[in-house]
């Protein structure tokens, strides 16, 4: 082939490739307006027929210029103000006995108006402890001192209230319908820069990252990729629409910084926190005295469950109201109110709905047999003085001590069990047993009452055998030496 063809080539081949590029980049950058019938109809093939149609149609009835008009307005700047004790040199007692040894400490984050006459949600840990807390709109950047409402650390929400009127504000969207896939905005005062928007997609539902210390944690976070960084902390998260489908709380990163991972509270948890706070100045929280855990591939080998929904109750308080209305360890809650569960994480969202003396009806299955019971929820206090009727602690050994229940003791076929739980550091968490494990033997004896088997194990002398069954129903064997 000469010269002269192969450079003929050489100009088709490019002139091709920049023809392509040309048409791939118009249409990857065209503007919502360039999307008509004519280029509809040039596609290829009734799907992509399909796809585009819905494309426009989501353009023309949302985007994220109309939910950034009005998720940005309704997005405040919190700045917090407290003051912490630092450790004194002894030297300086000496020199000056009336000195103050106290550190003022600064903070900010983002909050969310909710209501025209300022009522204000943002995080439990971006208020929390705060003396003096102060608001700046977006529009004309006007400051109020807010008053604190009251917080609910179990989910780390706080409610605010500033005096004004005529506010920009958010509704809430129902958080349940919020689908994975669906395209969010975040709004947010990130690194100080107030009135900031990323988008991104809801990426998951029903998140559990552990970040809530609290003894009744409650995390089915919306997880996030829209960019969220340290000050978008109480920010709103906005569906197309502009409604407030969440409250942006935490981010998983190594540096600190956005790494595509961000989390938000469901409406629906925030909407019913608010309303409690606002009618009664604290929140009033249901409990159905089940504890519950996923069912996992381990937990369905050993339990030889064949249905991967559901959650599995590994534990019942007792006489508390599930136990009452006849639930046992080993069932499986299916759906509360007809809503399907299918995580803890979406249990403890679904009971969050509710306050004490409200009726539940709850689905689960008892050796593949739907049920169906009625539970009636209990305060907190009830739930509490339950715990503490049969639960001993033992600072020496770093848990909480308590019988197990009949129930339970008919399900593993034994006479008597102690369950381990809020183990903290101390003998038991160097013995490396974990919450929710139930000691059956002791140096080979059973015991009934928690204060005999704490008796027992604090002589931490010799050789040491436990026996026992673990949060997943599986037995152990563990034996060492006492220190």
């Amino acid at each position: 082939m000469s010269k002269k063809v192969n450079f003929i080539w050489v100009v088709v081949l490019a002139f091709g490739i920049s023809f392509a590029g040309n048409w791939v980049y118009d249409r990857v950058n065209a503007s919502p307006q360039s999307i008509n019938q004519n280029k509809v109809n040039n596609l290829q093939g009734e799907r992509n027929v399909r796809n585009v149609n819905n494309f426009a149609h989501l353009v023309e009835n949302s985007s994220f210029v109309d939910a950034s008009k009005k998720g940005t307005p309704a997005v405040v700047y919190i700045k917090t103000v407290s003051q912490s004790q630092i450790q004194r040199n002894p030297f300086d007692w000496f020199f000056d006995p009336y000195s103050s040894r106290s550190q003022v400490m600064t903070g900010t984050g983002s909050g969310v108006i909710i209501s025209k006459d300022g009522y204000i949600v943002t995080n439990n840990h971006v208020v929390n402890g705060a003396q003096s807390i102060t608001v700046i709109l977006n529009q004309r950047k006007r400051e109020y001192k807010a008053e604190l409402i009251g917080v609910d650390p179990s989910t780390d929400l706080g409610l605010l209230k500033i005096e004004a009127n005529n506010l920009p504000s958010l509704v809430f969207g129902n958080s349940d319908e919020v689908e994975v896939g669906e395209w969010v905005l975040a709004v947010g005062n990130p690194f100080n820069l107030t009135s900031t928007v990323t988008a991104g997609i809801v990426s998951a539902k029903g998140r559990n990252i552990n970040i809530v210390n609290n003894k009744f944690p409650i995390e089915s976070f919306i997880q996030t990729d829209a960019a969220i960084n340290p000050g978008n902390s109480g920010g709103a998260l906005v569906n197309l629409k502009g409604e407030l489908i969440g409250v942006n709380t935490a981010i998983a990163s190594k540096t600190g910084s956005y790494s595509g991972y961000g989390f938000a509270i469901p409406a629906n948890i925030a909407n019913k926190i608010v309303k409690d706070l606002i009618e009664y100045g604290k929140v009033k929280r249901g409990f159905t005295g089940v504890t519950v855990q996923d069912i996992d591939y381990t937990l369905q080998k050993e339990k030889s469950i064949f249905i991967d929904k559901g959650v599995y109750v590994a534990g019942l308080l007792e006489d508390g109201p599930a136990e009452k209305a006849g639930m046992r360890v080993g069932d499986i809650i299916t759906a509360i109110n007809d809503k399907a569960i299918d995580s803890k994480a979406n249990y403890d969202e679904v009971i969050s709905y509710y306050r004490p003396s409200n009726e539940l009806e709850v689905k689960y299955l008892r050796n593949n047999v739907n049920k169906t019971v009625k539970i009636k929820l209990q305060t907190e206090e009830e739930n509490t003085q339950l715990i503490r009727k049969y639960t001993i602690h033992s600072d020496d050994l770093g848990a909480d001590f308590t019988p197990i229940s009949k129930a339970e003791k008919t399900l593993y076929g034994i006479s008597d069990g102690i369950r381990v739980n809020a183990v903290q550091r101390g003998y038991i968490a160097r013995m490396g047993i974990n919450d929710g494990f139930i000691i059956t033997k002791y140096n080979g004896k059973s015991y009934s009452k928690a204060e005999d088997l704490i008796a027992a194990m604090t002589v931490k002398r010799g050789r040491i055998e436990i026996e026992g069954i673990g949060p997943n129903g599986g037995r152990r064997k563990m034996s060492f030496y006492g220190y």
